[in-house]
């Protein structure tokens, strides 16, 4: 009995997190939004109707992200620019946890490691985090013209933070992106997800 009662409350620990979230789905609507950028500026996701927008969930002191900012994130971000695509980098760390800045704060990061999203949106209630079901950082979601969701899950393949594996994993967000721009449905739309919990206010 009391061995099915630990078994229970195990479950309900693990599992509660994930009820309090929202869960984004492939090929409906993604979820509309209004946040705030490092900038200070309001944005919605109404605003970018008609293009293709990434959301990157991050959190600078995240082994998982630093893995990827050694270059490998920068590449996107500026290839996907390049495309018309819109890469917007989410904050939903609370204050007083890993990851949280000020808008200063992200700019100057930004500038540091030589990023180049679109915008930084600061979320620090965990609001837009908790509307996409956002569990780690980084966290992708990728949103057609037309304002549906095209693919949600990890970057790539390789759940690991070692930087020697970013070459041999198989690039989900840069096929995704590719599927997309060719108007056709992405062929691995949902995956799993890697990397440090999202440091929501507890």
């Amino acid at each position: 009995m009391m061995k099915l009662l630990r078994r229970s409350l195990i479950a309900a620990v693990v599992a509660a997190p994930v009820l309090a979230l929202a869960n984004a789905n492939v090929d409906a609507a993604a979820p509309a939004f209004t946040a705030t950028t490092a900038d200070g500026k309001t944005v919605n996701l109404a605003d970018y109707k008609g293009k293709t927008v990434v959301l990157e969930w991050t959190n600078h002191d995240c082994p998982f992200v630093k893995k990827h900012y050694n270059g490998n994130m920068q590449s996107h971000q500026k290839d996907a620019a390049a495309q018309g695509v819109v890469w917007l980098q989410v904050i939903s760390s609370a204050p007083g946890q890993q990851g949280h800045v000020d808008g200063a704060t992200a700019k100057k990061l930004n500038a540091d490691r030589g990023a180049a999203p679109a915008g930084t949106l600061l979320d620090p209630k965990g609001e837009l985090g908790k509307l996409y079901g956002a569990q780690t950082t980084p966290h992708m979601y990728v949103i057609k013209p037309d304002g549906t969701l095209a693919y949600k899950g990890g970057i790539d393949s390789i759940a690991t933070a070692k930087v020697d594996d970013i070459a041999k994993a198989e690039p989900y967000v840069k096929l995704a992106l590719a599927d997309v721009a060719a108007g056709k449905k992405v062929e691995k739309s949902s995956t799993r997800p890697y990397g440090c919990s999202v440091k929501y206010a507890s």
